[in-house]
């Protein structure tokens, strides 16, 4: 480990699960700086912008979900919430209030270190200025709107283009039903989460090695969809 490791704000009361996690972080060479408080944790986050953030959603001074929104306004930081609360409505609230992953307690490490190393890869390799996104054998280019496959163009309609350039743009992160449709088919048609499956077919169908077993194109089951780097 040294300066330049990637640094990991992890924010949680619980000591022990602290301990646990800090030794499992350095293990993998990530520098490590704890909080119990949310308070504790947005002052860290102020002071020495980690690279990362793991998030309770149950703090003692204010509820994790308040911090993944008021964080979210002034900082791009990858928040993976770790919490005890496994409901979908919890994951879908925590997605839309900008947090970019979530696992819930109790988690493998492998898992944990998997979902930091996307969330970092996913930060440091975002280009802004190209708009050309490849995965796998496919090329999405987000300026001319085409996509290719193995070098073939791909036919897709608007709303399948748009789908996919949607999930391209934020690579590995959970975007939720409500997210989707309201930036493909604007907020009167939230409630039509069929779209999203027939649409999410017809992708997968044109896309995918396997459409029955997509590698890229992921359902995160009653929260949304992700894109997913093999």
């Amino acid at each position: 480990m040294n300066a330049e490791s990637p640094l990991v704000l992890v924010v949680d009361d619980e000591p022990q699960l602290l301990r646990f996690l800090t030794a499992a972080l350095k293990s993998h060479d990530y520098r490590v700086m704890t909080a119990e408080t949310a308070g504790e944790g947005e002052r860290l986050i102020l002071s020495h912008r980690p690279d990362a953030i793991l998030l309770d959603l149950g703090l003692p001074d204010r509820d994790g979900l308040e911090v993944v929104a008021h964080v979210r306004g002034w900082c791009d930081t990858p928040i993976i919430v770790i919490s005890a609360r496994g409901k979908e409505d919890d994951k879908v609230e925590a997605l839309e209030a900008g947090a970019n992953d979530y696992l819930t307690k109790p988690f493998g490490t492998r898992e944990l270190i998997a979902r930091i190393r996307v969330a970092l890869r996913n930060r440091f390799q975002a280009s802004p200025a190209s708009p050309v996104v490849e995965f796998g054998d496919v090329r999405v280019d987000l300026e001319d709107r085409s996509v290719t496959r193995r070098g073939e163009r791909v036919h897709l309609t608007p709303n399948e283009f748009k789908l996919l350039a949607a999930l391209v743009r934020h690579p590995g992160k959970v975007l939720t039903h409500n997210q989707l449709l309201r930036e493909v088919w604007g907020s009167a048609n939230l409630q039509q989460t069929h779209y999203l499956r027939v649409y999410m077919n017809q992708l997968r169908y044109k896309l995918e090695e396997d459409p029955a077993r997509p590698r890229h194109l992921q359902t995160e089951l009653g929260v949304g969809y992700r894109l997913v780097e093999p």
